[in-house]
C-alpha cells in the first residue's frame, strides 16, 4: 500500500501565541476524495499533517519527521503565504529521499505563475479546483500509468524540465460527488479553532483581482439538506464558530431558506459563525436571519469608493449601498470587516483618503481593514498587468509596486494616511517572543559567549556553538546572545545569526541581545544588515515598506535600572529595524508613564490584578510583553485578542 501524505503549511502569525488560522480543509479534502464510497482509489493510504504540527514544528523538525516516515507521495497546497516554505519544504525532503514522489498544488500552481514553475523540488503541478484531477493523477501513479495528457497536470521529465499543463478543464463535478473530510477523520473538529467548511464553489462575480472567477465561474452548492446534516454533525463534535470559505455566501440560490435552516439548527446559539457576503441583496430581512442563525462576524468588501475604479476591476457596486448594509448588520450586533484596497488601477492616493472619510463618515471607522493590492497569479490583473502599467513583487505577496498613478511613496503614505485618520495600526505588529526557557521547550535558546553574568540569561538552557548550530527550533523562537563586550563578539554572533536563518530559513526568529552598554552605530548595523540580506520569504516581505521584518526580527533588551541604555532607547525611538525592551519587575508597574513611548518586559512570574487592569486601560497593549508564559498568554488572549474564536 503506497502512502501519501498531505501538508498544508500555515500563515505565519505575527507572535507565538497569535493563532495561525490553520485548518487544513484542502488537504484533508483531497485525502477524502480518494476513499470515494461509490469509486475508491485503491492502493494508495492518505494521512493529513494535522495543524498542532505544522503551527509548532520549525522547518529542520518538519522535515525530518516527513523524511524519516518516508511517505511515497507527498502533497503540498501552496497558498500566498506558504508557497516559499512549502517548496522549501519539498526541495529538502527531496534530498534525504529522492525516491518520495512530491506533487504540488492550490492557487498558486497554475500556468501563469513563473516564481512556482522555476522552482524544483517536486516532480506534479496540479492547477485548478483539484478533485477531479487528482483522482485521475493518483490513479495513474498507483497503476505506473503515463501521465501525458492528464487534464491539469504538468510533471517533471528526466532531464528535470517541467512539461506544460494538460488541457485546463474548469471543474463541475458536483459537491456531494466526495465525503465532507470531518466525516471521514482526515480532519478532526477542535472547539479552540475555528471549524473551516465549503458549500459553494464558484464565484459569479468577475473582480479582476480574485482569483476565484478563473477556478470556477459556475456556482455548485451542497444542497441545504446535505448542509444542514453536516453542521449538525459540526456542532456534535464540538465546534464553535464556523468560517464559510464560499467566495460569496448571499449568492447562492434558496438564500433565505439556507439561513433559516441553518437558524434551526443552531437555535440554541452555541456557535457562531463567519461568512463574506455582497451588500447587493442584503434586505433587513436577511440581516435578521443572519443573525438568528448565529453569524456574529461578516465582511462586505467596499475596495474603492471611486465607482469608475470599480467598474474597471469589474467589482461594480455601490459604496453607498455597502455603507447602508454594514449600518444594518452592525445594528443586528455584528462585527465587522470592511475592506478597502489601496493601489487598484485607476484609483490615485485621495481614492484612499475619500475612502477612509466615507467610512468615518458613516461612523464605521472601527471595522475597517485597508490593505496594498496583490497582483495574484491566475487573475484577470495578473494577465492584464504590462497593459495596465502595473510594477508588483515577483514573489509573495506579489505587493503592487508602482502603479500610473500610485508611486511606490503614495502606497507607503496612503497607508500611513489611513493609519492617522483612523487612530490605528493597520496591519501586523512583530511582536518577539521573550519569555523565559523552560527544559522540555525547543523554542527558546540561550548562548554566553563571554562569561557573561546578565541576569536575563537562561541557566538551564545555556548551550555551546555546537549545540547552537545543531538545534532544531519551534516554528517561532528566541535566540538570546549573552555579551559583555558586543565588540570583541560581534563577528561572532553574525556568524550564529547566519546559521541560524541558514538552518531554519522560514522560521520566525527573535535574536536578542541583553545589553550592558549603549552599541555603536557600525555595531547596529551590520546586525540589521544581515536581516536585511536574509528578506526571502513572503513573511519577511509583509512589512518591508515599514522597515520591519516579521520573520526575523533583532531585539535590545537593557535593565531599566541603566541610565546611559535607557537615554540611548530614548534617541531610538523612530527606529522600525530593531526593537528595544527596558525591562522592570511587577513592584514598578505604577510608576510607568502611559504617555511615553517605550517598550517593556515585565519579569516576574506573578502579577497583582489591579497591576494587570493599569496595564491593560492604560497603556499601548503592543508595548507590553511578559517573561512570565502564563502571563504572555494571558495578555495575548485577553488583551491583544489573539485567541482563535
Amino acid at each position: 500500500m503506497a502512502k501519501i501524505q498531505f501538508l498544508q503549511l500555515p500563515v505565519p502569525p505575527p507572535s507565538y501565541y497569535a493563532a495561525t488560522g490553520n485548518v487544513p480543509l484542502a488537504a484533508a479534502s483531497l485525502a477524502s476524495c480518494l476513499e470515494s464510497k461509490e469509486d475508491p482509489i485503491l492502493g494508495v493510504s492518505p494521512y493529513v499533517v494535522p495543524p498542532e504540527d505544522t503551527d509548532s514544528l520549525g522547518d529542520r523538525e518538519l522535515v525530518e519527521r516527513i523524511a524519516k516516515e518516508g511517505p511515497d507521495f507527498l502533497g503540498l497546497s501552496l497558498y500566498l503565504w506558504n508557497t516559499e516554505r512549502s517548496l522549501y519544504i519539498a526541495r529538502e525532503v527531496k534530498k534525504r529521499n529522492p525516491e518520495t514522489t512530491i506533487l504540488i498544488g492550490g492557487p498558486e500552481v497554475n500556468e501563469d505563475n513563473p516564481y512556482v514553475l522555476g522552482e524544483e523540488g517536486y516532480d506534479i503541478a496540479v492547477s485548478g479546483e483539484a478533485e477531479h484531477s487528482f483522482r485521475k493523477l493518483m490513479r495513474a501513479l498507483v497503476s505506473k500509468s503515463s501521465l501525458d495528457g492528464l487534464e491539469n497536470v504538468a510533471y517533471r521529465k528526466e532531464n528535470g524540465s517541467l512539461t506544460s499543463f494538460g488541457k485546463q478543464i474548469a471543474a463541475d463535478f458536483p459537491l456531494t460527488d466526495f465525503p465532507s473530510p470531518y466525516t471521514t477523520g482526515h480532519l478532526k473538529v477542535d472547539s479552540r479553532r475555528s471549524t473551516y467548511l465549503e458549500t459553494v464553489r464558484g464565484c459569479k462575480s468577475q473582480c479582476t483581482y480574485c482569483f476565484y472567477p478563473k477556478s470556477s465561474q459556475n456556482l455548485r452548492t451542497l444542497d441545504i439538506p446535505e448542509t444542514i446534516r453536516l453542521i449538525s454533525n459540526l456542532k456534535e463534535k464540538g465546534a464553535r464558530e464556523l468560517v464559510f470559505l464560499d467566495p460569496t455566501f448571499n449568492h447562492r440560490p434558496g438564500f433565505e431558506n439556507f439561513l433559516d435552516a441553518i437558524a434551526e439548527v443552531n437555535s440554541d446559539g452555541r456557535m457562531s459563525m463567519f461568512a463574506e457576503l455582497r451588500s447587493e441583496g442584503v434586505t433587513p430581512k436577511l440581516a435578521t436571519k443572519l443573525r438568528k442563525a448565529g453569524f456574529t462576524r461578516v465582511e462586505l468588501g467596499l475596495q474603492s469608493v471611486n465607482e469608475e475604479t470599480l467598474k474597471r476591476v469589474k467589482r461594480y457596486g455601490s459604496p453607498h449601498k455597502v455603507a447602508e448594509v454594514a449600518k444594518m448588520l452592525a445594528g443586528e450586533g455584528m462585527e465587522l470587516l470592511l475592506d478597502l484596497i489601496i493601489g487598484l488601477p485607476g484609483d490615485r492616493p485621495d481614492d484612499v483618503e475619500r475612502g477612509i472619510h466615507f467610512f468615518l463618515e458613516h461612523g464605521l471607522g472601527e471595522w475597517v481593514q485597508a490593505f496594498p493590492l496583490s497582483v495574484l497569479p491566475g487573475t484577470a490583473m495578473r494577465r492584464d498587468a504590462e497593459k495596465e502599467g502595473l510594477s508588483f513583487m515577483p514573489t509573495p505577496p506579489y505587493r503592487i509596486i508602482q502603479t500610473p498613478t500610485f508611486s511606490p511613496r503614495d502606497l507607503t503614505e496612503s497607508l500611513y494616511f489611513a493609519e492617522d485618520l483612523l487612530e490605528r495600526r493597520l496591519d501586523e505588529f512583530p511582536r518577539p517572543f521573550l519569555c523565559a526557557a523552560l527544559p522540555n521547550k525547543n523554542d527558546r535558546i540561550d548562548f554566553v559567549l563571554t562569561d557573561s553574568k546578565n541576569p536575563l540569561a537562561s541557566e538551564k538552557q545555556t548551550t555551546s556553538e555546537t549545540g547552537l548550530l545543531s538545534w532544531s527550533g519551534s516554528r517561532h523562537h528566541s535566540v538570546w546572545f549573552h555579551t559583555e563586550d558586543l565588540s570583541k563578539d560581534l563577528s561572532r554572533i553574525l556568524f550564529l545569526i547566519d546559521a541560524r536563518i541558514t538552518a531554519e530559513p522560514f522560521c520566525t526568529v527573535d535574536f536578542v541581545l541583553p545589553l550592558v552598554r549603549v552599541p555603536k552605530p557600525d555595531e547596529i548595523s551590520k546586525l540589521v544588515s544581515i536581516l536585511e540580506t536574509k528578506r526571502n520569504s513572503y513573511l519577511s516581505r509583509t512589512l518591508a515598506h515599514r522597515g520591519e521584518n516579521l520573520q526575523h526580527r533583532l531585539v535590545f533588551v537593557f535593565d531599566g535600572k541603566n541610565s546611559e541604555l535607557k537615554n540611548w532607547r530614548n534617541s531610538e525611538l523612530d527606529s522600525t529595524s530593531f526593537l528595544i525592551y527596558e525591562t522592570i519587575d511587577t513592584n514598578q508597574i505604577r510608576n510607568l508613564d502611559p504617555t511615553k513611548e517605550a517598550f517593556y518586559l515585565i519579569t516576574g512570574e506573578e502579577i497583582d490584578t489591579s497591576d494587570f487592569v493599569f496595564l491593560k486601560e492604560e497603556m499601548d497593549p503592543e508595548a507590553i510583553t511578559f517573561s512570565s508564559r502564563k502571563l504572555e498568554e494571558k495578555w495575548s488572549m485577553e488583551v491583544l485578542g489573539y485567541g482563535e474564536l
